[in-house]
């Protein structure tokens, strides 16, 4: 009788979740929308974000948790003159 040998999957790794950005599969750590943003360096003030094809008002982006298939489109407003 042989012994499997089972491969240890990383704590984080077996947490993080695939998510699409603006048409782009990323995997994301898993949190908020908040951290999402802050994630990819993004001023929550400066982002409108739609969740799941519904725009997210920013007061949710805290209370909003990220899930594993979540879609995401985020624009980004530029100043200038």
């Amino acid at each position: 009788m042989s012994k499997m040998h089972e491969q240890a999957v990383p704590v984080s790794d077996a947490l993080e979740q695939s998510i699409t950005v603006n048409g782009e599969a990323r995997s994301f750590a898993g949190g908020s929308v908040a951290d999402l943003l802050r994630d990819l360096g993004l001023h929550p003030r400066l982002i409108v974000v739609e969740h799941n094809r519904s725009i997210l008002d920013r007061e949710q982006f805290e209370t909003t948790p990220v899930h594993s298939g979540d879609v995401f489109e985020l624009v980004h407003f530029v100043g200038g003159g």
